[in-house]
């Protein structure tokens, strides 16, 4: 392959870049604990959007509990995006494993 054909299909992959950052800001996935108690949604971009807490684990004795349901949904959560934008950059890239910033964003 010569030299001019790499950056077209690497300008091309930039192009493609863009076009999926624009696609994730409107993937939204919910991160779950505690069998739905505590359930935070975010964006593609990993930006909360919504958080929803079950009445019966608001209890002043349990804000510990709590506090443990909310990192686990954010985690259940921010996972979701991640191998969403893992299989989005695996079309977009053939499968080829390039480091994340290396086509922008």
């Amino acid at each position: 392959m010569n030299p001019m054909d790499i950056l077209k299909n690497f300008q091309n992959m930039q192009s493609r870049v863009n076009e999926l950052q624009e696609k994730m800001k409107n993937i939204v996935v919910r991160g779950t604990a505690g069998g739905d108690m505590v359930i935070i949604e975010m964006n593609g971009q990993m930006d909360v959007t919504r958080v929803t807490i079950s009445p019966e684990v608001v209890n002043s004795e349990e804000v510990e509990m709590l506090q443990d349901l909310i990192l686990a949904a954010f985690t259940d959560a921010s996972s979701k995006v991640k191998e969403e934008m893992r299989k989005e950059m695996s079309s977009i890239t053939g499968g080829l494993d390039i480091p994340p910033g290396l086509l922008g964003g």
